[in-house]
């Protein structure tokens, strides 16, 4: 089945789907990682966005029942140089195809995935429209010239829980519940919420809309402020209640979570020419002079000229573009990084931090 790529700059692509037919649009984003594509999939933080992987051969271990991030595909559509169709992994259920039919996503193939990549770091990521119904190319350059930005739009409502809920999921290193943590949901990754109860904690995830009172209700030891998808200023109603909540309980924010942290503290946030998407990127511990490998998936960062610094230390910053990557309170007990040391997929570098959030809940009780 033909179709076509179009950006909003007028750039045409020409591929083929290997999923279903239809129309969709989206802001185009590259990520860089090799394996990990499921997780990539149902990364909720990719509300909204099309996904090219930079790596040429996608498909070939097929899909799992493990290895999901949530319980739903949340990339507009999914864009490769070649989907494999034959699977080889004994963890396998399906392959790449039949998954993307099953969710009725559009995935496409056949694509210069290089020349995309290229194209988006050299003028920015783009509204794209991908088709397979309408060919016409100059009919589809107006399209996705009129879609909606993703600035501005306030995505998080799109992939927040209905009601709050515990996370039962029960693991091998599950220790004794010794401390309860809230999860404000913006589009939570279950690795986030495995690994807090890999730290012994009892965890209870609620809406993005909860506000401050309601969460304090529920008596926590910790606050965790949780990734998710667009502009984070389009999100006041989160960064508003962390401001409630900052000094009350110790809170540690993961990538739109410390956006939200960061905003709360009076900051402000820019878009990223093309972002942050994939499983290398480099981050210094401005404390330790660490070098970590890390996940990273966002559009968005924080300002540090708009920060107050008397009120916080810079803890990371990314090696590429020396952007802000982590930021710690001097008064109250509260942190945040930009990156995703949950991992799933990527290196586990930063998986430490957990740990340092459980250290801080012990360090705040009594």
């Amino acid at each position: 089945m033909k179709a076509l790529l179009v950006l909003e700059d007028g750039t045409i692509y020409k591929g083929r789907s290997f999923s279903i037919g239809g129309e969709v649009t989206g802001e185009v984003v590259f990520n860089t990682s090799i394996t990990g594509y499921q997780e990539v999939l149902t990364d909720p933080s990719y509300k909204g966005q099309m996904v090219a992987m930079t790596y040429p051969l996608i498909g070939n271990y097929g899909i799992n029942k493990e290895d999901s991030e949530s319980d739903n595909i949340y990339v507009q559509a999914f864009i490769v140089k070649e989907c494999s169709r034959i699977v080889s992994n004994w963890r396998a259920t399906m392959s790449l195809p039949e998954y993307f039919k099953k969710n009725n996503v559009i995935g496409i193939e056949g694509i210069d995935t290089r020349a995309l990549t290229k194209r988006i770091r050299e003028q920015g990521a783009m509204k794209a429209i991908i088709s397979t119904d309408d060919l016409d190319e100059k009919r589809l350059i107006k399209k996705v010239r009129a879609s909606e930005d993703i600035v501005g739009k306030d995505l998080v409502r799109e992939v927040t829980c209905k009601e709050p809920y515990e996370w039962a999921m029960q693991t091998k290193d599950k220790t004794t519940d010794t401390c309860k943590v809230v999860v404000i949901d913006c589009g939570v990754k279950y690795n986030i919420l495995r690994e807090l109860v890999n730290q012994g904690c009892a965890v209870t995830v609620v809406p993005a809309h909860t506000n401050s009172h309601e969460i304090l209700k529920l008596k926590p030891d910790g606050i965790m402020l949780s990734n998710g998808p667009g502009d984070p200023a389009a999100v006041k109603y989160v960064f508003e209640t962390v401001k409630q909540l900052l000094g009350k309980v110790p809170i540690f924010g993961i990538c739109l979570g410390h956006q939200m942290l960061g905003l709360a503290l009076g900051g402000k946030t820019y878009k990223l020419k093309f972002g942050h998407h994939g499983g290398n990127q480099p981050v210094k511990d401005m404390r330790t002079g660490c070098i970590h490998i890390t996940v990273q998936n966002h559009g968005f960062c924080v300002d540090t000229n708009i920060l107050n610094n008397d009120d916080f230390e810079i803890t990371h910053i990314n090696l590429n573009d020396n952007t802000l990557e982590g930021i710690e309170h001097k008064k109250y007990p509260a942190f945040s990084v930009q990156f995703h040391p949950e991992s799933s997929p990527g290196p586990h570098d930063a998986k430490y931090l957990f740990g340092k959030f459980r250290e801080m809940i012990e360090g705040t009780k009594g």
